[in-house]
């Protein structure tokens, strides 16, 4: 029997390991320091084996699936890069990939890392908020090296099928956090800047859908999004940057109260959604150009 070992049984990591129960003829080993986390995944029956024992855990793996924070992933790699198994497929599921596969070249080519990045999550961390369902319709990215091997991008693909995943992107990290930056990490900045403002605490019994849903993500872990925004903040300046140019755009066009001009921009930005809206619905496995 093969094995996937799970570093970190937090909200992804035990939700991973309890999604992945039954996948072909693995064995799920989930690894953890704290010992309520380990407590409730054995209660809960979120893997085949909880032990603390990171070492042996990693040296057991067919597949190990790091699943710690940024930071936390880079300084795993340094420390256990002499313990995987021989051939073994290295990922990890951060919301960042071109620092992470550069932490990776540690590894050489003993094993085979590829970056992965599971588009899911909830505002409330930990294994107690984990689900088995996380992943559902769920888009999965991997971002392969050079020379990672086809059969592990296809073990991975059949893994993001089995958790629930809608499909799988294969691109380049530096296209993967580009593209995050605009998709993900700017829509926490609005966020948290929204939330920011004086006058919030006035409004309430006034919040609409539309306000509990722009600043739903705001409720996050400031820790895990310091290292995200930090490790990615080239590419997040620059959407931060464009943003500022659009929203300066729609200040000015209100300001001058031509409502022919403000409609045509309201037109064009809606239908530019409905046409994204469109494309979501087609196909179940997605490849971006690399380059």
């Amino acid at each position: 029997m093969k094995t996937i070992t799970i570093v970190g049984l937090g909200l992804i990591g035990g939700s991973l390991a309890g999604a992945l129960r039954g996948f072909e003829d693995y064995r799920i080993i989930g690894v953890d320091s704290n010992s309520a986390a380990r407590r409730y995944a054995e209660e809960n029956e979120i893997a085949d084996v909880i032990t603390d024992d990171t070492a042996y855990a990693v040296s057991q793996g067919d597949v190990v699936m790091c699943c710690l924070h940024p930071g936390g992933t880079v300084q795993f790699l340094q420390e256990y890069k002499d313990t995987f198994a021989p051939g073994a497929l290295v990922a990890d599921v951060s919301g960042v990939k071109t620092a992470i596969m550069q932490a990776a070249e540690c590894l050489g080519d003993s094993v085979d890392f590829i970056g992965t990045h599971p588009m899911a999550g909830k505002e409330k961390g930990g294994i107690e908020n984990s689900s088995k369902h996380l992943f559902d319709g769920a888009h999965y990215i991997i971002t392969p090296r050079d020379n990672s091997r086809i059969e592990n991008i296809e073990l991975l693909k059949r893994m993001s099928r089995h958790i629930g995943c809608r499909d799988t992107i294969v691109t380049t990290p530096e296209e993967h956090d580009a593209i995050i930056a605009y998709t993900s990490q700017v829509m926490h900045v609005m966020a948290v800047a929204i939330c920011d403002d004086p006058f919030m605490f006035d409004c309430l019994g006034f919040e609409g859908g539309s306000f509990r849903d722009c600043t739903r993500v705001a409720a996050l872990d400031p820790e895990l999004w310091t290292e995200l925004f930090a490790m990615n903040a080239p590419a997040l300046a620059g959407t931060i940057r464009r943003l500022e140019e659009r929203l300066a755009a729609y200040r000015e066009v209100i300001e001058s109260g031509d409502e022919d001009m403000l409609m045509k921009k309201l037109k064009y930005s809606s239908d530019r959604k409905r046409a994204m809206n469109i494309e979501h619905r087609r196909g179940d496995d997605v490849l971006l150009p690399q380059e």
